[in-house]
């Protein structure tokens, strides 16, 4: 049974430094004291501003609490943010700039598709470990030309094989979907398309949204104009939340089924009213404060749940990615063996490639043949009422 590192932040400390703490040890050997700087390519101005705003909250308040907690023994993490302005060449150059800066042990990138997939081939020329929070598959595969690039967001296959057991369980054979005209909504569009087929489910029409569009009312009267059973939006949380309102204005009468990329804000705000009762796959620290925590696993999503809604005054649902992130290159570089005071960005990569993780957003797995560690157990299904996300049943 693989150990649990997410415990608590006292478990945390009490494992880390039982087993990999690197100073300190008998004979009087120096404690490392050296900082473990991780940089992060977010998308702090443009269109996808918004959860890059969300992953950098996210990716301080994880550091924040590794810094304060002993868990590094005397080691401290240091975070250097630059802003890519959601445009992938910009994201690019930001990339160069790490890969150069020799103090810098790995990157985490943020959730702009196009972005880590345009730079996947400089990161592997570089030898810099890079943990991307974007979705499409692109990102780590074929893994044979993306040895240095990880994933940690859900999987578009994971993700609509979820939905559509949701569709089937509740006997809604006829589906329309709206999805984001992007890598990542065509993948959906893909996967759904498949798992469809197996299950019996008649699509009986697919729109598609730029991800820059602020209107969407006309796809979605189209949608809503073939009667269907069910409406499935694959989209960003912003344009879900237009299409559930448009939708209602349409008197649409059937169920909203939400796919991963739709999730945000816990609390549903404006669009409360629309998506009353509308089905979201996600993973279950979205809504952690439903569920009993039976497992020191589950203590931790709460305690982060907590931690990040104290801080920040509400939550949003990816950014326990962005901390997993941090806590994975984090527990591989305590693990990694390197010399006090040195960068070993190979030997890194070789730990974080076998990494097994029990973190706030559920199972992860990391293998050679797989660098997207986020599990499908981790998806659940998440219901709206009375304005926010809550656990089905």
């Amino acid at each position: 049974m693989s150990p649990i590192r997410s415990a608590s932040i006292a478990a945390l400390a009490s494992a880390v430094l039982a087993t990999t703490l690197t100073g300190c040890q008998f004979g009087g050997e120096q404690q490392d004291i050296s900082p473990i700087v991780i940089a992060a390519d977010l998308e702090l101005s443009g269109g996808s501003a918004p959860v890059g705003k969300v992953y950098q909250r996210a990716l301080k308040l994880k550091v924040d609490q590794l810094n304060s907690s002993g868990a590094l023994g005397g080691r401290k993490i240091e975070l250097k943010v630059k802003d890519n302005r959601s445009d992938a060449a910009e994201s690019l150059r930001n990339i160069n700039d790490f890969a150069n800066d020799s103090r810098i042990s790995a990157v985490i990138m943020g959730g702009c598709n196009d972005c880590a997939v345009g730079a996947a081939r400089t990161i592997g020329e570089k030898r810099i470990p890079t943990i991307a929070l974007a979705s499409t598959s692109a990102v780590t595969e074929p893994v044979a030309e993306r040895k240095y690039v990880f994933k940690l967001a859900p999987n578009a296959g994971d993700s609509a094989a979820a939905l559509t057991a949701e569709l089937a369980r509740k006997g809604l054979r006829k589906v329309a979907v709206l999805h984001s005209a992007d890598q990542s909504g065509q993948e959906g569009l893909t996967a759904l398309r498949r798992e469809f087929g197996k299950a019996g489910i008649r699509l009986l029409r697919a729109e598609a949204v730029r991800p820059t569009d602020t209107d969407v009312s006309g796809q979605v009267s189209q949608l809503v104009a073939k009667k269907p059973q069910a409406l499935v939006i694959w989209t960003s949380p912003e344009q879900a939340s237009l299409a559930a309102d448009n939708a209602r204005e349409n008197r649409y009468p059937g169920s909203l089924f939400f796919d991963a990329a739709a999730a945000g804000d816990l609390f549903l705000g404006a669009s409360a009213k629309s998506t009353e009762q509308a089905t979201l796959i996600f993973t279950q620290t979205m809504v952690i404060d439903d569920v009993i925590a039976t497992t020191p696993a589950k203590a931790a999503r709460r305690q982060w749940f907590q931690d990040y809604t104290a801080r920040f005054g509400g939550y949003h649902g990816t950014s326990s990615f962005a901390a997993d992130a941090v806590q994975l290159i984090a527990d591989a570089e305590l693990r990694s063996g390197t010399a006090a005071g040195k960068v070993n960005r190979d030997a890194l990569r070789d730990v974080l490639e076998t990494s097994q993780l029990d973190g706030l957003s559920g199972p992860i797995r990391m293998t050679p043949d797989n660098h997207s560690g986020l599990m499908p157990q981790a998806l659940t299904t998440l219901v709206a009422r009375g304005g926010r996300w809550r656990l089905a049943g």
